[in-house]
């Protein structure tokens, strides 16, 4: 095998569960040879699956993604997209990206590598693939696949979308944030929460563990059962490494 065209991924690994270990796979990218864990480090990472080069709406994502760039770089996160052409088809799609961003004479590459999954091998070892969407030899479409990596290397959010809806990389930052900021604390983020709102303290703590953990008070909502099991605490300051104290 030509192992400028390979990918090295565990033979007939399923679809990747949260709490998996992302493997450390070698893979040729628009920025060199990568094997994910040396690439991501210490950092947070992103991985996201596009059907195919030179499309619409995997244009306008890359696009919006390349815009965001530099907010997920504050959050410490590094990006990998994946798409299942070459990588000579990934450096002239690159222009016409940067073209849609209005940015083709300001810079020549986009601020993330893209590997080249030509062969579908590392789509089908993550479980990117749409049965539903076909190509027109009739072969699954690599899905709009979404994979939060922890430090720790491990599957801590996974959203699949279907090759007709495009993501919406504002909510993708939003759950990193809610992510980073719930790691390692006994707290959850509502429906619609926004850095700054307040949080939720979890139903099973004790108020004298409540009090304790989060010296900016408790406050519960009223309900008809009774129960003070939604309980509330305001966020108290954002430090310049983007923690939230408390």
């Amino acid at each position: 095998m030509n192992r400028r065209n390979s990918t090295t991924v565990t033979p007939n690994m399923p679809g990747m569960l949260l709490g998996d270990v992302l493997p450390n796979f070698q893979v040729e990218t628009t920025c060199g040879q990568i094997k994910l864990h040396e690439f991501l480090g210490d950092s947070w990472g992103i991985l996201f699956s596009h059907p195919r080069d030179f499309t619409p709406v995997c244009t306008t994502e890359l696009g919006r993604a390349a815009r965001l760039s530099t907010e997920f770089t504050k959050r410490n996160v590094k990006m990998i997209a994946l798409s299942i052409d070459s990588l000579e088809d990934h450096h002239a799609w690159t222009k016409d990206i940067l073209a849609y961003n209005g940015e083709e004479s300001a810079r020549c590459s986009l601020p993330f590598p893209i590997i080249a999954d030509s062969k579908r091998e590392l789509a089908v070892a993550l479980g990117m693939l749409d049965a539903d969407e076909k190509d027109k030899d009739g072969v699954p479409l690599t899905a709009r696949c979404v994979f939060v990596i922890g430090p720790d290397k491990k599957l801590k959010l996974s959203v699949l979308y279907p090759a007709t809806t495009g993501r919406n990389f504002d909510e993708i930052l939003r759950v990193v944030d809610s992510l980073q900021l719930t790691a390692g604390r006994q707290l959850s983020t509502p429906a619609d929460w926004r850095p700054g709102d307040s949080v939720m303290v979890p139903a099973g703590m004790s108020e004298e563990e409540a009090a304790s953990l989060f010296p900016a008070g408790v406050y519960s909502k009223d309900l008809p059962s009774g129960k003070k099991y939604l309980r509330y605490t305001h966020q108290k300051k954002k430090t310049k490494n983007m923690r939230v104290e408390y």
